[in-house]
């Protein structure tokens, strides 16, 4: 009878810890990378940014240009006080399931010549495709500068 209970109950633990184990698919899917893109970023700058992109991936430059990988690992580190956040406002994926991208809004943030930290609000869309060992990696992120939102 020992052995019947503690069989039910490792089978009602397995059964709630599956249930509850729900793996993101589809646009949630990129809306949970892209938030934890942004968290690697607020907690670790610049080099978490570097390692979200796929080898072949490019940021596109506000104001002109692209910047490769091997680029953007040549930039130098965030200097301290700066910091960039941002938020997705929609995901889409594409029905073969390996490329979809987001978009949403962006604050950057840096200190001015006198030190003191200065708002930089953009707009963002980021490009993600299913890399060859199953992870999903930034291919293009693009950026333009907008006004302050509170400014309006």
């Amino acid at each position: 009878m020992k052995r019947i209970t503690v069989a039910f109950l490792l089978f009602f633990v397995v059964l709630s810890f599956a249930t509850k184990q729900k793996v993101a698919a589809g646009p949630d899917l990129l809306i949970q990378l892209e938030a934890e893109f942004a968290a690697d970023v607020a907690q670790h700058g610049h080099a978490a940014f570097v390692r979200h992109f796929a080898e072949e991936g490019v940021e596109v430059v506000d104001g002109g240009g692209f910047d490769t990988l091997d680029a953007i690992r040549k930039q130098p580190p965030w200097p301290e006080g700066t910091t960039l956040t941002w938020t997705p406002v929609k995901a889409d994926m594409a029905a073969s399931g390996d490329l979809g991208y987001t978009y949403g809004n962006y604050v950057y943030t840096a200190k001015n010549k006198d030190g003191k930290p200065v708002a930089n609000y953009g707009k963002y869309t980021s490009i993600w495709k299913k890399q060859k060992d199953g992870q999903w990696k930034v291919v293009v992120d693009m950026g333009n500068s907008s006004p302050d939102p509170k400014a309006k």
